[in-house]
């Protein structure tokens, strides 16, 4: 069977993937929290998720994939009171331009996308049996995890005792027993969006969602956890110390999830994309503009996913150009009859490697070469199932390239070809110049002349 090797972020060390089962693979990525627009960053996990499961999914009969929907928090509360409209209204509209947003990107829908509030009968659970083994403690209305009680605290991270309390960015309370101790539950207000519980009408903290989540829906352990690098510490890490202290695993790091995948950051201009630090950009934002859904997913791919990617125009004009390349291949081949092929072994091989999209770009480029020059079904076939295991390839090239069925443009074109020939290059000119001031773009070949919208 085909092997994928992937960089585990628990071992650190690439290993082999060997699942727990090999007839039903199951991985869970962290999702968004729906307050507003996702920035690019967002969209970067998201990507890298799906070229995971279209791959698994080419060598296991069953995948199952998990991507939650964090709908209560903070900064959800903050919008509502910002903007006077309810939270669920604030949380459906984002999630829903999420999910439309990420399908412009070409990323299937997740086959479970859980929301938090509809957990919290299972995040109390985790809560009361963390209470019961002496992993956590009540105090005033709280719910906290009780850190040094987890000796493996800090073994996905590798972070020390300081740089936990630093990283957490701890809050220092009299109530706490020790100050790397972190909120399970958090009492609410009256004002506040609350659930009732044993401790009081609170609601969760942002932590115990995600183990909820992962345990009702895939079972512990399972096989890959992930998301962006900026949530292994401490979100990952709380999430691991939660799930194991909770079963009674506290010697077994891994009996939560076996991989654990990161993606890196996202930058612009070598300095880490955020919304604190005012350069981020959001996917919405970028589609509006007119940039196209796989020319962003061609971006985000660009670069190994480990390591940070570096967001600029020049990046989305070289993926445009890739692309219409690759498009132009396919529309030169319209003809040519296609047989149902597997992807290239070369592309396959790159990715097995840990995701390696710069290599599988450039065996891509490699096999779009061969393809236009030879023509043949075969080579046909395999082009278009290589792309279409990288989330690309999906669009009519007619439709991508931009040619066109217009009357009016086509009697112009007749009336140019009547120029040229009659050698009134003036007038010839002139029509030119009117369609390129329009954006369409004028291509002579032995055939004719044929016309596409730039």
């Amino acid at each position: 069977m085909n092997q994928i090797s992937l960089y585990n972020s628990l071992t650190r060390v690439k290993q082999v993937f060997a699942p727990i089962d090999a007839a039903h693979v199951k991985l869970y990525a962290c999702g968004p929290t729906v307050y507003s627009y996702a920035h690019i960053g967002n969209a970067r996990m998201a990507v890298v998720f799906d070229l995971l499961v279209r791959l698994l999914r080419d060598i296991y009969p069953r995948v199952t994939y998990v991507s939650n929907i964090t709908d209560v928090d903070d900064k959800i509360m903050a919008a509502s009171l910002e903007t006077g409209e309810a939270i669920n209204v604030i949380t459906q509209k984002y999630e829903r331009i999420y999910n439309q947003d990420m399908a412009a990107l070409n990323v299937l829908s997740p086959d479970v996308q859980p929301r938090a509030t509809e957990h919290i009968a299972e995040m109390i659970k985790i809560c009361e049996a963390l209470i019961e083994r002496g992993h956590a403690y009540a105090a005033e209305g709280h719910v906290l995890f009780h850190v040094p009680s987890f000796e493996n605290y800090g073994a996905l991270s590798g972070r020390s005792r300081d740089d936990q309390i630093a990283g957490a960015r701890v809050e220092i309370a009299p109530f706490k027993r020790d100050a790397a101790d972190f909120v399970l539950w958090k009492p609410s207000s009256d004002s506040q969006v609350g659930w009732d519980s044993p401790w009081g009408r609170g609601r969760p903290g942002w932590h115990i969602e995600c183990s909820a989540m992962a345990e009702k829906h895939l079972g512990l352990p399972f096989d890959i956890h992930g998301g962006g690098a900026d949530l292994k510490f401490p979100h990952h890490e709380n999430e691991i110390a939660q799930s194991c202290c909770a079963h009674g695993h506290t010697d077994d790091i891994s009996a939560f999830a076996k991989f654990w995948v990161h993606n890196g950051f996202l930058t612009v201009a070598g300095e880490k994309m955020s919304k604190s630090l005012g350069n981020f950009t959001t996917v919405h934002e970028l589609l509006d503009r007119g940039i196209k859904g796989e020319v962003i997913r061609f971006v985000l791919l660009s670069g190994h996913y480990r390591a940070p990617l570096d967001w600029s125009d020049d990046a989305v004009h070289a993926a445009q150009k890739n692309l219409d390349r690759f498009y132009a291949v396919l529309h030169e081949l319209k003809d040519v009859t296609v047989a149902p092929m597997r992807p290239a072994i070369s592309i396959l091989s790159a990715l097995y490697d840990d995701l390696n999209t710069p290599k599988a770009y450039a065996e891509l480029n490699a096999l779009a070469a061969r393809a236009r020059s030879e023509k043949t079904a075969a080579l046909k076939g395999e082009f278009i199932a290589s792309l279409q295991i990288m989330g690309f390839g999906l669009d009519e090239p007619a439709l991508w390239l931009g040619y066109g069925d217009d009357a009016r443009i086509d009697d112009l074109i007749a009336e140019r070809a009547t120029a040229k020939a009659n050698k009134d290059f003036k007038r010839s000119d002139e029509i030119r110049d009117q369609l390129l001031s329009e954006g369409i773009i004028i291509e002579d070949n032995k055939a004719g002349t044929i016309w596409r919208r730039g």
